[in-house]
């Protein structure tokens, strides 16, 4: 019996709608992914760590459930397919949502932003470590090494070489980032290697992992979740849009502008997140923006670029269009 494409057929996501809808749901989830970075800060000001990803989690999880049960999509079946959804949960969102909330207590929200921007790097070694149809081109080697100068620009670890505690939490938030983009790379490898495969589409991959993420954090947060809460209506409000909405609602519309546009262009949302969550951090928390980072987050960018193969001659290309016409 043949495997019927719930992507392709049902849901929200198959509804493409215009192309003004589809243009504010792309820059809707660039704005609001951007803008996670500043809630996140907000939230961990009242909030532990964990405290903030169970919010999280929950917020999002409780969207998309709400999504399934609307589109009458059904939830997957098997321990093992479960088992894959659990790992990815914790993989995908404990994991990367902790080292990021961790980190915003040491970091600019503009900076952490920054560094999210790592992601598709990040992802690339990881495919070239555990996927063995990836090879190593000189394209994608020559994106690693322009990647790897911008993130020691934006990292200073020179400021690190000072005896000074302060200076060391700083060093080490930054590389609580870089986990986080590394624990997406292992997810989005992990994703493609053993749930693409079955007969679920986004939206329910998304729902099952982000609850099964949100059990699992449930089940941490009396051990490491421990502390004060300081509950205001801006922590709660934060907590509450970055479940609900950029945990939620976000996603679903990356999906409809994947469908719409293709992979590639809907990609692009990556380098329009670290610009909303830079002025975000600018001009609400008043964060201030050193030269280094700049510098560092566009190189960051063009490699992404580069390991994406954006930037390579196209002369072959034009050169054989010629050719075809002139046959």
């Amino acid at each position: 019996m043949k495997r019927r494409n719930l992507s392709k057929t049902t849901g929200p996501a198959a509804r493409g709608g215009s192309g003004a809808i589809l243009t504010a749901q792309y820059v809707g989830a660039a704005a609001v992914w951007g803008a996670s970075f500043l809630f996140i800060k907000l939230a961990v000001g009242g909030l532990s760590p964990a405290q903030v990803v169970l919010g999280r989690l929950f917020f999002g999880a409780l969207v998309l459930a709400i999504i399934m049960v609307a589109t009458r999509r059904r939830w997957p079946r098997g321990l093992r397919v479960w088992g894959h959804l659990a790992a990815i949960g914790a993989v995908m969102c404990v994991a990367p949502f902790l080292l990021f909330s961790w980190a915003a207590q040491y970091l600019p929200a503009g900076l952490s932003s920054i560094y999210n921007a790592t992601t598709p790097i990040a992802t690339m070694l990881v495919a070239l470590a555990f996927l063995p149809s990836e090879r190593l081109t000189r394209v994608k080697l020559l994106g690693l090494f322009v990647a790897a100068g911008g993130v020691v620009l934006v990292a200073e670890p020179w400021r690190g070489l000072v005896v000074d505690s302060g200076s060391a939490t700083f060093f080490w938030a930054q590389m609580a980032c870089l986990g986080g983009t590394t624990c997406y790379g292992l997810g989005f490898v992990y994703t493609r290697r053993f749930v693409r495969d079955h007969d679920y589409d986004a939206i329910t991959v998304s729902a099952s992992q982000i609850g099964a993420g949100a059990i699992l954090i449930l089940l941490l947060t009396p051990v490491i979740g421990t502390g004060t809460v300081t509950l205001t209506p801006g922590i709660v409000a934060s907590v509450v849009v970055l479940g609900g909405v950029g945990t939620g609602l976000a996603y679903i519309w990356y999906t409809n502008v994947i469908n719409a546009w293709g992979a590639t262009i809907a990609s692009t949302v990556t380098y329009l997140t670290p610009i909303g969550g830079v002025l975000l951090g600018v001009l609400i928390l008043g964060e201030a923006l050193r030269w280094n980072e700049i510098v560092g987050g566009t190189i960051v960018i063009i490699a992404i670029l580069i390991g994406q193969g954006q930037l390579r001659p196209r002369r072959r290309t034009k050169a054989l269009m010629v050719e075809r016409q002139a046959v």
